[in-house]
């Protein structure tokens, strides 16, 4: 068993900007630019935090001109929102916030 693997996994998901970054590519691919307007984040900071996810292909870029334009990686990580979702409607109905 590969604990590192987990680690790397579950770090990217556990950051609050990745996670800002995941939630909005939920619903529609954007551009770094599109992305930093919507969570107000510097550039750099998103930039470096793709880069990260697109390490571990959490995130896929398509290049479209002379812009990058960034999607979850359907395969994988779209489902996996949807279990943490199924699992916060019956399991986290008093909340699941960490004390």
């Amino acid at each position: 068993m590969n604990y590192n693997t987990y680690h790397i996994f579950f770090r990217n998901l556990a950051n609050p900007l990745k996670i800002k970054i995941i939630t909005e590519l939920k619903t529609k691919s954007l551009t770094v630019t599109e992305l930093t307007n919507k969570i107000k984040e510097e550039q750099s900071k998103v930039s470096h935090a793709l880069a990260n996810l697109r390490f571990c292909n959490l995130v896929i870029s398509e290049t479209k001109g002379k812009q990058r334009v960034y999607s979850l990686n359907k395969d994988t990580i779209l489902p996996i929102l949807k279990i943490i979702d199924n699992h916060k409607g019956i399991y986290c109905k008093g909340g699941c916030n960490a004390k």
